[in-house]
């Protein structure tokens, strides 16, 4: 059987990527404008992610920030909740909570992070694709633009386009840099000379640029050259995974739609608008590819079509290769269940310890290697170290008292004090009467006082020979 052009453009569309000649130079995009319910949906959550990327490195609760991730002084702040060095193992479960939530939303809802919430696609399809439709117009318009020789009118649009594209590209790069140095420093920053935070500045810029390029230039490359995510789904998805696909059962064989006549082919019409409004150029009736990122473009448009001619939506929709084939629909396959249970234990888990972490840990333990020490005044002590570890955001001035009251504390140097978010270690004695040595042993409890409030209550020992009567 003699194999036509279509079918062997259909076979062999794996073998390269859509935005690539074969000869490897680049094919710009320029997809249409999208419209739709799933384009208004997308819309309103990229408005809320959008605010909340902006408002939340300015948000404070209890004068702490809401977020912060200062990588060069270890101090980061979620919520409003501290973390420090100390608490490094939240930061590797939450990676490995993460990773794994990962693995079973890419299984059971396909690549839904890359259409609807990952920053490139929000950024790209959201603000900067947006300008430029308000700017220079739809594909054709944009295709006609860059065809013709430069001349005022296409240097004006050009100007502002990459003028507005490097402000809004400056504005993130100051964002993202809030939620390094914290709000305050950046406002402080940002009203000083530039020649007062020179490497600050630079580095600015550079991520400026940087931004600017991915926006204006790189575009989807980022999502089909760069980013690993679109690589490892085909290792991560099965038969069973809910992404974008084309209804092939129904809509084969294609034919154009022609008045008058009796249509005896499938619901696809190969109007080939589909292809028209992707922003990484595929044909999504070739089946799940790389490139797609599950934008629900082709959906939208197609479901605008099957309204237009008469036929039911859904052509193309969000589906498993086995609803299409079978018309089941299985969500909790066995890995996907796998996976849950995982990370259901691990959010547990973090649950639990966030839940049962106190803000400041004290530890007391008498200095090994030591024996007691005779003090002035018919006395005898043992010396103590203490171990504070704070993780708010205040200095903390600890008191150290001895429930037995005729018991006496002196701190080793200097009054005990803890910075935020660090470490203090001392050492101190205890000194009793040896009159009070009744035993080896002599039990203690020794409380920890921080604004007035016992914050830790530790019992030890007190070890000394009791006076020969």
């Amino acid at each position: 059987m003699n194999k036509t052009a279509e079918d062997v453009s259909r076979e062999t569309f794996r073998d390269s990527i859509s935005t690539v000649t074969k000869e490897g130079k680049r094919r710009w995009v320029y997809p249409k404008k999208p419209s739709g319910k799933f384009y208004r949906a997308r819309t309103i959550v990229s408005v809320f992610l959008l605010l909340f990327l902006v408002a939340a490195p300015f948000i404070k609760v209890a004068g702490r920030p809401f977020i912060l991730f200062n990588v060069l002084e270890r101090k980061f702040v979620v919520f409003g909740i501290y973390f420090g060095p100390q608490d490094i193992y939240f930061f590797a479960l939450a990676m490995i909570a993460f990773i794994v939530s990962i693995f079973l939303f890419t299984v059971v809802y396909g690549r839904l992070f890359c259409g609807w919430i990952c920053p490139q696609t929000v950024f790209m399809e959201m603000v900067f694709r947006k300008i430029e439709y308000w700017l220079e117009g739809d594909a054709k318009e944009q295709r006609k633009l860059n065809q013709l020789p430069m001349n005022p009118r296409k240097f004006r649009i050009k100007a502002a386009k990459h003028i507005i594209f490097f402000a809004i590209s400056f504005a993130i790069a100051n964002i993202f840099l809030a939620y390094i140095i914290g709000s305050d420093n950046l406002l402080k920053y940002i009203t000083h000379s530039p020649a007062l935070h020179a490497g600050t500045f630079i580095a600015v810029l550079i991520f400026s640029g940087v931004f600017y390029f991915v926006f204006s230039y790189f575009r989807e490359q980022a999502c089909v050259l760069v980013c690993p995510y679109g690589r490892l789904q085909g290792v991560m998805l099965d038969e069973n995974s809910i992404v974008i696909h084309y209804d092939y059962k129904r809509g084969e064989p294609r034919g154009k739609l022609r008045r008058g006549e009796e249509r005896t082919a499938g619901d696809c019409i190969d109007c080939n608008q589909c292809v028209e409004v992707c922003p990484t150029g595929i044909d999504i009736r070739n089946g799940t590819q790389l490139e797609c990122v599950n934008c629900t473009a082709c959906i939208d448009a197609c479901d605008y079509v099957m309204d237009r001619i008469g036929k039911p939506k859904g052509l193309i929709r969000y589906a498993s290769k086995n609803e299409i084939e079978t018309g089941r629909r299985p969500i909790m396959t066995p890995k996907a269940v796998g996976y849950t249970v995982v990370l259901f234990l691990l959010l547990f888990l973090i649950s639990f310890l966030l839940i049962n972490r106190a803000e400041l840990d004290v530890n007391i333990l008498r200095t090994p290697g030591l024996l007691s020490q005779d003090q002035p005044g018919n006395k005898i002590s043992n010396l103590y170290d203490i171990k504070i570890v704070n993780k708010t955001s205040k200095e903390i001035n600890p008191k150290i008292e001895v429930e037995n009251k005729n018991a006496e504390i002196k701190i080793i140097g200097e009054n005990l004090k803890v910075k935020p978010q660090s470490i203090a270690e001392a050492k101190f004695f205890i000194i009793l009467p040896k009159s009070d040595i009744k035993t080896i042993k002599t039990p203690l409890t020794v409380n920890v006082y921080a604004n007035d409030k016992v914050i830790k209550k530790i019992n030890t020992s007190f070890l000394a020979r009791p006076e020969k009567k």
